[in-house]
């Protein structure tokens, strides 16, 4: 597998941001869960739009001014051999919030359709891992679909430990929970 990077995103990966958009409303139209980790790029208007609300979502002063409550940081997971961006993660800084400590969890993931299957969703939570280790965050939540065995194996190979099954308005979740300091 190629070497990835998660960097913040910024005007120099704008059009692949707004490629990977595209792709993924393209190729996974019926899929629900489409953006996950994605924050609001599905709704945003353009890629800059996109990467300043990621911005103000890194700060809890500015985080409410996009309509969130919890401060995070985004991530494009970026191939290092060509500079592809090939997904996207994001990790909250806590999930002291209704949603996020029942379901939601620290975060969130998409590898762009054309890229799946590589390994890349287990590099990106791995690296992601590192990164909420260095904020302090000793155990991460992550959940998924239950029936989303590619990213459950993603969890599972990155030391998640399964804890329950829960329902959420009509959907069952399955959480784990990982330990960062095993990173």
């Amino acid at each position: 597998m190629d070497i990835l990077r998660l960097v913040e995103p910024d005007m120099h990966y704008a059009d692949q941001i707004w490629d990977f958009r595209k792709e993924v409303l393209e190729m996974d139209a019926d899929n629900d869960d489409r953006f996950a980790g994605c924050m609001s790029l599905e709704q945003s208007s353009t890629a800059q739009e996109w990467i300043r609300i990621s911005e103000l979502r890194k700060d809890p002063a500015t985080c409410q001014e996009t309509g969130v409550e919890v401060p995070s940081h985004m991530f494009l997971a970026v191939r290092e051999s060509d500079d592809r961006v090939v997904g996207v993660i994001d990790l909250r800084h806590h999930i002291d919030h209704p949603i996020l400590g029942t379901w939601g969890g620290h975060c969130g993931y998409s590898v762009r359709p054309s890229e799946r299957g590589k390994g890349y969703a287990a590099e990106m939570l791995r690296l992601n891992i590192q990164k909420a280790k260095a904020l302090g965050i000793e155990r991460m939540l992550v959940t998924c679909d239950e029936g989303n065995t590619a990213s459950e194996k993603t969890i599972l190979r990155n030391g998640g430990v399964f804890e329950k099954t829960i329902e959420v308005d009509g959907a069952t979740l399955k959480r784990f929970w990982i330990d960062t300091s095993k990173q």
